[in-house]
C-alpha cells in the first residue's frame, strides 16, 4: 500500500511561482519514477515531469525550462519548482508513484494562476 499526501497548491500570480511537494509512505523500496501530472476540467490528465530514483528527469515542451522536478529519496518525497508561471497552467496537480507497474495517485492540489 502506497500513499501520496500533495501540498504547496495555491493561487499565484502570472509570472509568479510555486513549490508543491509530494510526501509517499507505505510499501516503497528500491527503484521508482515519480512524477506530477495535471488535469482541468474536461480534460485529460496531461504529464508535467517525471524523475526516476537516480534523478533521471523528464518533461514535455509546455514546461521545460519553467518547471524543475526533484526528490529527497530520505524522505520519500518529490517536489515540482514552478517559475514563470501563466494562466494555462492553471489546474489540479497531481502527484504520482510508479513502480513495478502499479500507478499510485494523490489526491491532488489546485494551483490557480491569476491576477
Amino acid at each position: 500500500q502506497v500513499q501520496l499526501v500533495e501540498s504547496g497548491g495555491g493561487l499565484v500570480q502570472p509570472g509568479g511561482s510555486l513549490r508543491l511537494s509530494c510526501a509517499a509512505s507505505g510499501s516503497i523500496f528500491g527503484s521508482y519514477v515519480m512524477g506530477w501530472y495535471r488535469q482541468t476540467p474536461g480534460n485529460q490528465r496531461d504529464l508535467v515531469a517525471t524523475i526516476t530514483t537516480g534523478g533521471n528527469t523528464n518533461y514535455p515542451d509546455s514546461v521545460k525550462g519553467r518547471f524543475t522536478i526533484s526528490r529527497d529519496n530520505v524522505k520519500n518525497t518529490v517536489y515540482l519548482q514552478m517559475n514563470k508561471l501563466n494562466p494555462e497552467d492553471t489546474a489540479v496537480y497531481y502527484c504520482n508513484l510508479r513502480r513495478i507497474g502499479r500507478v499510485y495517485w494523490g489526491q491532488g492540489t489546485q494551483v490557480t494562476v491569476s491576477s
